[in-house]
């Protein structure tokens, strides 16, 4: 029998929409503003310290840094998490049973939703939710219900903690049944800056040790906190044997490139994880493994966890201050470097054309667009991180990433200026 489109491609990928990382790297090419100014993706703008790449150089001339590292991860990049986190935990952690090295926090995410979800679980994820989850979970066989976070009430009219965005507790456990495996959580969270206060991962917790359901919490925002910040794996023994917390040395040390990330967890959780990312890519990057085991052993005597924040919290600041000036409001962040501004003043001409992929998307879509087409500045529409649902919730704010150098928050708020002539 002769296949009649032998390059059909399978359902997983057919159909899908052009995704939001596309349609603004084209818009941005596009632009006749130029050079843009990126806000959008969240890349750093400078470089790690230089005792992390001076590493890395170092990691280059050793013979055994060149070669595959073993598939769980190289000793001393895990003794050194083990090390770096033991304190967190409130225990020293065992690196051989309870931590596992991926080819960043994303592959490390997928090989936990391969390692335990079967076709026909489910998983719930919280609306906005970082993209790469969806796949991850489908790749599987997964399904997934999705629980939104609930804006702030009077987030059009004035600037509100990202605390504000709430969970409905009520909703999360009418999203519970009996296919239900795992619940993913995030934070300091992606795109809206909420890091869960100890209350709510107390009551997540109690519903998963209830229902028995595995927590896969994604902390790679973890050394960027401006409130207290509490990871869920440490609230009870319960609690800590359902749960694998993801890090991300992308994001630690300023190195999203390096693709170095890492999940801690009880060894009964772990070993499935690290079988699983064994099959998908055997192991991960050996000489900037080497040089992010020396970031973790000498961060804190160069103080660099206390500046990294405080340096992210003045960016943070400075960029914000553009929408004091403007009248615009936005969540303000308790972690990470991500900022949700809410454009809803802001009008677009109405005879403004549009391309038809954008056209027919959310009125984020169009914002982003125009802002990229008219001021030279990229913003990331958040609805991409909600179902067609709820994203309603979202249309009016835009997500800009501050981690960038000071020139370029300079020039992006000089650009943004320009909206002044279409606010109403």
């Amino acid at each position: 029998m002769v296949r009649s489109d032998p390059f059909r491609p399978a359902k997983r990928i057919a159909g899908q929409k052009q995704d939001v990382w596309t349609i603004v790297n084209e818009a941005a090419t596009a632009s006749p503003v130029q050079p843009i100014i990126n806000m959008g993706q969240g890349f750093f703008g400078y470089n790690p310290p230089k005792y992390v790449t001076d590493a890395a150089k170092d990691a280059l001339n050793k013979v055994e840094c060149n070669q595959y590292s073993p598939t769980k991860g190289r000793p001393r990049l895990k003794n050194a998490i083990a090390d770096s986190y033991s304190p967190f935990f409130g225990r020293q952690l065992d690196p051989n049973t309870e931590v596992t090295i991926t080819t960043g926090a994303n592959e490390g995410m997928l090989s936990a939703f391969m390692a335990f979800i079967e076709p026909g679980d489910e998983v719930i994820v919280f609306e906005p939710f970082f993209d790469q989850y969806i796949s991850n979970i489908e790749m599987p066989g997964g399904k997934i219900r999705y629980v939104p976070l609930q804006p702030p009430k009077d987030g059009a009219t004035q600037t509100t903690s990202a605390a504000d965005w709430t969970i409905d507790m009520a909703a999360l456990e009418n999203a519970i049944n009996d296919k239900t495996r795992m619940i993913v959580l995030n934070t300091p969270h992606n795109p809206v800056g909420k890091v869960f206060s100890k209350t709510e991962l107390e009551a997540i917790g109690a519903l998963c040790v209830k229902h028995n359901i595995l927590i896969l919490s994604d902390e790679v925002y973890d050394r960027l906190y401006y409130v207290p910040f509490t990871r869920i794996a440490t609230m009870s023994p319960e609690i800590a044997a359902l749960t694998l917390t993801v890090g991300s040395a992308g994001k630690n040390f300023y190195a999203t490139g390096w693709r170095v990330g890492w999940l801690i967890g009880p060894e009964h959780l772990i070993k499935y994880v690290s079988a699983a990312h064994t099959r998908i890519c055997y192991s991960s990057v050996s000489p900037l493994q080497e040089a992010a085991a020396v970031g973790f052993e000498d961060a804190d005597k160069e103080g660099f966890w206390d500046q990294s924040k405080k340096e992210m919290k003045d960016k943070m600041t400075r960029f914000c201050s553009i929408f004091d000036e403007l009248g615009l409001t936005y969540s303000d962040p308790e972690g990470g470097y991500f900022v949700l501004a809410n454009l809803g003043k802001v009008r677009l001409p109405g005879d403004y054309k549009f391309p038809p992929h954008v056209a027919d998307r959310p009125r984020d879509f169009k914002m982003s667009w125009f802002l990229i087409m008219e001021l030279g500045v990229a913003a990331i529409p958040p609805t991409e991180f909600y179902t067609p649902e709820n994203a309603h919730l979202a249309e009016d704010w835009l997500r800009f990433a501050v981690c960038k150098n000071d020139d370029v928050l300079e020039g992006a708020k000089k650009r943004l200026r320009g909206l002044k002539k279409y606010m109403t």
